[in-house]
């Protein structure tokens, strides 16, 4: 087990290079690189689908330097195991959702544990964790900042806390989940007590709560939102995209470029 130190990290210019691979109940994997440094946020497919959806942005799995972990639902962390294992990458996770997670990464993975709320660099990359809202041992969101450029992500919360719109603040592209339409979740296939377990403060964005938190974070240099998690059976990708565009509309955002992020298909790439 290795402790990662908090170190600092200098000024140069560098650029993000940001893809969703996959986003949705079946599977959650987010590709970031900046200055040279590739990070998978969550490893939710299967090696083989993980390695094949890389190979769409050309990138090999064995040039990854870290995968790191929001929190241990399978659908985020099912992959994580035999990718790292396989490609000696390490894996950044609290330590609380390493002990739920312990079974799915197995062993011989080299593990770093960090802390919600304690910075951390992975080469060119800064690393800034915050907690979230979900149903999760310890579940967090993540800044990321590359020289002078700064990216969020947070998916997978009941609600936004101050906390959550606090760090997510000043991003220069978002990364965030719209997940349900209230009144397909309403009247849908779920059993009432899943509905009530996604609607609920621990569960999920709707896309009218993502909307309203899109637009808290509206600033001159944010140029790219990418919506995520996006619920196949509660959900529709137009639904989540007219909530977000809505509020890019009435603030006269027009030059934010939206993306709605899917479950089968690579997102495309986002360059700030």
């Amino acid at each position: 087990m290795l402790h990662i130190k908090n170190n600092s990290q200098g000024g140069t210019t560098i650029n993000f290079r940001i893809c969703t691979l996959a986003s949705g109940s079946k599977g959650n994997c987010v590709y970031i690189e900046g200055g040279g440094t590739r990070i998978l946020v969550d490893a939710g497919l299967t090696m083989r689908e993980t390695k094949l959806r890389l190979s769409l942005i050309d990138v090999r799995a064995e040039d990854i330097d870290a995968v790191i972990i929001t929190h241990e639902h399978t659908d985020h962390i099912k992959g994580v195991g035999p990718l790292c294992r396989a490609h000696g990458i390490p894996v950044y996770i609290t330590g609380q959702t390493y002990t739920a997670a312990r079974d799915w990464i197995g062993k011989k993975v080299v593990v770093c544990e960090f802390e919600a709320g304690t910075g951390f660099d992975i080469k060119g990359i800064r690393i800034e964790p915050f907690d979230i809202p979900h149903d999760a041992a310890n579940p967090v969101g993540f800044t990321f900042y590359a020289g002078a450029k700064k990216a969020g992500l947070a998916t997978d919360l009941g609600y936004a806390t101050t906390l959550v719109i606090e760090r997510l603040k000043g991003c220069n592209a978002l990364v965030l989940e719209s997940n349900h339409d209230p009144r397909m979740l309403k009247d849908g296939p779920y059993p009432w007590h899943l509905k009530q377990r996604v609607s609920g403060k621990q569960g999920h964005l709707s896309n009218s709560d993502a909307g309203r938190l899109l637009e808290q974070l509206l600033h001159d240099g944010l140029s790219h939102v990418v919506l995520a998690h996006i619920s196949q059976v509660n959900n529709m990708p137009e639904l989540a995209h007219s909530a977000s565009h809505e509020t890019l509309r009435k603030n006269s955002c027009g030059h934010i470029k939206l993306y709605v992020a899917g479950q089968d298909a690579v997102c495309g790439m986002v360059e700030v």
